[in-house]
């Protein structure tokens, strides 16, 4: 059994991973059963049934409230079936293997990349022998934890297609709106951003897909379950900017139309010519998020992020505009060393963007401390709690963290602040959808105000949030990768 706990937001698609460890333990035997709580509204029933002729039981988590559903069922396991072997999976216990193994309900980790421990691990239960020596693995021996070394990763093209088939499309399709499906043609990312998982987790190695295999899977996964829109998870898609036009051509050449979209950094869009991000609009291309963090150059160099410069963000903006692709920059407040100057920077530069190109949205969040990341040392020193136990870290979700070296006035301006970005975004969204002229103009007129409050950083008597309240509550942030509002609110700031 392999169960992907329901996750804050909306329901994205099908649990990529767990489909990809499904089809790797079915060439050796097993029968992969994939719960996803996300589409599944009573999957704790669900699991205590599944259970009960079980082999083994295993769920991935993100750090955050997943966490709690993924106890929730896990201690469900045990009480139906206490014999049974429980692996836990992701990027959480990865990063923090041995405090996950801490828990009784927890048996076995996988670390890293999970196909062939995985397959390895179940090979090894059902013919009795230990765990010793299995490498992407720890587990628990007489309360005892065993570290087991690393696995080397295994090439992409090296692993079986995930098991697309065991997918029910129509429960995704009636969340989301459409047939989509999250897709990645590579994994890794070479930057070093300080407060990113992605390097920890995967070493900073970039590791894809070849393009023929891309090309061929994408038109039979849209061919077969008629999908309209294919999102890839890829942490940089543009790391290899010849590789991208090459799907892009690919995906022309098929004489396919869908949409598809995917997350990069504007230094890397900023290395193709005009004509190079027309084809990839052409190719379907609607939709494509940047993680722009900050325009301080003193906060992107504390960041890591020395690649980004802010006339990339302007330029990346004017050629997603020029080809008809819409964007959306994320945003991060709050990080360590930050002071208000930096926050006025980073809101004028923001505010001119917007103010500019009408295909800019934005997704702004209070910074996150992860699990993992290389600014943990400095965060400590700070004052910040680390949590010690899973349910601990399960409050540690997008935004939700307390930072001590925020001030309540700096909370309250930057929870103000975010309410100006994601009425902008509404507004947006309203012109791309009216189709009267005149209501565009009075739209655009109301845009204009929230710019001008953005770039002067004038957040008083916020008289447009006021108007806005008897409509909407605020969406906190967008997807990076459709754009799309995610489900959890705002107070908006009185």
């Amino acid at each position: 059994m392999l169960f992907s706990p329901p996750y804050e937001g909306k329901v994205f698609g099908p649990p990529l991973g767990l489909l990809s460890l499904a089809a790797s333990i079915r060439e050796q035997g097993f029968l992969p059963v994939v719960i996803d709580g996300a589409v599944t509204p009573s999957f704790l029933h669900v699991i205590g049934e599944e259970v009960k002729d079980a082999f083994s039981f295993g769920t991935s988590v993100l750090t955050g409230p997943m966490i709690m559903d993924a106890i929730a069922a896990s201690k469900v396991v045990r009480q139906v079936r206490p014999d049974l072997p429980i692996i836990y999976g992701g990027w959480h216990p990865t990063l923090l293997s041995g405090q996950t193994l801490r828990e009784s309900f927890v048996d076995i980790v996988v670390r890293h990349q999970g196909e062939r421990t995985l397959t390895e691990i179940l090979n090894r239960q059902s013919s009795g022998a230990s765990l010793d020596l299995v490498a992407g693995c720890w587990f628990k021996r007489n309360g005892n934890i065993i570290e087991n070394q690393d696995r080397p990763s295994s090439p992409l093209s090296s692993l079986p297609t995930p098991a697309y088939d065991l997918v029910d499309f129509e429960p995704y399709a009636k969340a989301t709106g459409g047939r989509k499906l999250p897709y990645a043609t590579s994994i890794g990312c070479p930057y070093a951003c300080n407060y990113c998982t992605d390097m920890v987790f995967y070493n900073r190695r970039f590791n894809p897909l070849t393009v023929d295999g891309v090309v061929s899977e994408v038109v039979n996964l849209v061919t077969t379950y008629r999908l309209d829109e294919i999102s890839l998870v890829d942490s940089n898609f543009l790391v290899d900017t010849r590789r991208a036009i090459a799907l892009a051509r690919g995906f022309i050449e098929s004489g396919l139309k869908f949409r598809w979209t995917f997350q990069a950094s504007t230094d890397l869009l900023c290395r193709l010519t005009d004509e190079d991000v027309w084809l990839l609009a052409r190719s379907g291309v609607s939709h494509i998020g940047f993680g722009t963090e900050s325009a301080s150059p003193e906060i992107l160099r504390k960041m890591h992020k020395a690649h980004q410069e802010i006339a990339d963000m302007f330029e990346a903006a004017r050629k997603c505009r020029d080809a008809g692709i819409r964007v959306t920059y994320n945003l991060i407040f709050g990080y360590p060393g930050e002071q208000e100057r930096h926050r006025e920077e980073t809101l004028r530069v923001m505010g001119e963007i917007a103010e500019q190109y009408e295909n800019v949205t934005f997704s702004p969040n209070l910074f996150t401390p992860y699990p993992g990341i290389p600014i943990w040392p400095e965060l400590r020193e700070a004052g910040l709690y680390e949590p010690q136990t899973l349910e601990e870290w399960s409050s540690i979700g997008l935004g939700q963290a307390e930072l001590p070296w925020l001030s309540v006035a700096a909370t309250t301006g930057l929870s103000r602040s975010m309410s100006y970005f994601m009425l902008a975004n509404q507004l947006a969204k309203r012109i791309r959808k009216s189709h009267s002229e005149i209501g565009k103009g009075a739209i655009r007129l109301l845009q204009k105000s929230l710019h001008w409050r953005l770039k002067h950083n004038f957040f008083s008597v916020p008289v447009e949030l006021w108007l806005s309240m008897p409509q909407h509550w605020l969406a906190l942030r967008r997807s990076l990768l459709t754009g799309d509002p995610l489900s959890r609110k705002l107070r908006q700031v009185q």
